[in-house]
């Protein structure tokens, strides 16, 4: 793969995503029991706004600077901004906070975390950014094998009946990718499935992606929600105009909790009048 996060670090799909990401690991740890991450294409964990990788795109610029300099009042993206201000108080004024570190944030002492990158160099900085965290496994491995070898998850003695998959691949094999993440959530779901999914995705022609929305619902979960920011109109293919998250078996009423963090989004990052925020029950929990 030649696809480096870092040059895309902090823009308005991290943005989306990792709001989202904080919500759901809000809601698993609401509860006492101890619960399990796993993080499938994981990145090096955390970068710098000000390297050169970033600064050749400058989407942060679009995201998360955008936040920063007019912090809305909705919770979940204070929350978010919470989590970015932490992570720039241990790491420096430039940094932004990768999932793994999110996850680590916001997890607890007994929970885990598994986290897998292919990429060597990605896996080294991985590891070098968890290496003092006992909570934190980094597996240099293929991120859709991860799924059968990790899944279902167990510490030792501990089997973990609750927890998170997120999967965030590069999408380099363009629409063969979505074939790809919907054959390896099948094959998680049937390992545990009980868990919550999380599935990113690119959108730029919105309407490319209507044989991957009957995939996904079609999926052996028990409830499929979309959530989706689109920044400008999705009438391009040579650019992201938005993303979205495929949420299967999400926490109760989950939808109506993150709803008005989506509206503030689009409101703060929405390029022109065509900015929208969606959220779509495919299958609707029972």
């Amino acid at each position: 793969m030649n696809y480096r996060h870092a040059f895309h670090a902090g823009n308005h799909a991290d943005v989306l995503k990792h709001v989202l990401l904080l919500a759901l690991c809000d809601a698993l740890t609401a509860k006492p029991a101890p619960c399990f991450a796993l993080d499938t294409h994981a990145g090096s964990g955390l970068y710098a706004l000000d390297a050169k990788a970033a600064q050749r795109t400058g989407e942060a610029a679009g995201g998360v600077a955008r936040l920063l300099a007019d912090p809305p009042a909705e919770p979940l993206l204070r929350r978010y901004l919470e989590a970015v201000a932490a992570c720039r108080e241990a790491h420096g004024a430039a940094a932004y906070p990768g999932s793994p570190w999110l996850l680590a944030h916001a997890l607890r002492a007994q929970d885990r975390i598994a986290c897998c990158e292919l990429q060597e160099q990605e896996a080294e900085a991985l590891k070098a950014a968890f290496a003092h965290d006992p909570r934190v496994a980094v597996h240099r491995r293929d991120g859709y094998a991860a799924l059968k070898a990790l899944l279902p998850p167990k510490a030792g003695a501990t089997r973990f009946g609750r927890g998170l998959v997120l999967m965030d691949p590069p999408y380099e094999a363009q629409l063969e990718e979505f074939g790809h993440a919907l054959a390896a959530l099948r094959e998680g779901l049937a390992r545990w499935p009980q868990g919550v999914f999380a599935l990113w995705y690119p959108i730029k022609l919105r309407r490319a992606l209507q044989p991957f929305y009957r995939g996904a619902g079609a999926l052996p979960a028990k409830s499929a929600l979309l959530a989706e920011l689109l920044v400008r109109r999705d009438d391009s293919p040579l650019r992201m105009n938005g993303s979205g998250l495929l949420l299967l078996n999400t926490p109760w009423r989950f939808d109506a909790h993150v709803a008005p963090a989506l509206q503030a989004l689009r409101d703060a990052l929405g390029e022109d009048a065509h900015a929208q925020a969606r959220l779509e029950w495919l299958r609707p929990p029972a």
